[in-house]
């Protein structure tokens, strides 16, 4: 009889989930901050936790007015990327709203209220990570340049 328990032929499924992406995880954390702009989604940062833990490589965090948008806010990055391939491997919170996580593997979204986001304090709890906020694009008309 063979024993399976010392070399397991299943590859866990997080790793499964990672081997299923084709895009750098810098590149999805990008793309998903450009979706919840699209959203009007608010104080966008990618917290870079790859030199601070192992959990995940991103985290990219942002505020919604009301549960409503936060739930639009969500659907539009989990519509957009399924578009592309590419499946949160976890969701949750999207019932209460006042926090919703959906988790890429190697980016994980928060999508907080406003006063959620700062009871929790992830930006503080996540003070030595580099921080990159997103922000809209502002264009200038071309008789203006």
């Amino acid at each position: 009889m063979r024993d399976t328990t010392a070399t397991p032929d299943v590859v866990p499924r997080r790793e499964e989930e990672k081997l299923k992406l084709k895009i750098s995880s810098q590149r999805l954390a990008n793309l998903i901050g450009r979706y919840a702009l699209e959203k009007k989604a608010a104080d966008i940062k990618v917290l870079d936790l790859r030199k601070v833990a192992d959990i995940t490589d991103y985290f990219l965090v942002c505020s919604a007015e009301v549960e409503l948008q936060g739930r639009a806010i969500a659907d539009h990055i989990t519509e957009s990327l399924k578009k592309k391939g590419i499946k949160a491997w976890h969701a949750e919170g999207y019932q209460n709203s006042k926090w919703i996580l959906l988790d890429y593997v190697d980016v994980v979204v928060h999508i907080f209220l406003d006063e959620t986001r700062e009871f929790y304090g992830l930006e503080r709890l996540w003070g030595d990570a580099k921080v990159k906020e997103i922000k809209e694009k502002i264009r200038v008309p071309k008789k203006n340049r």
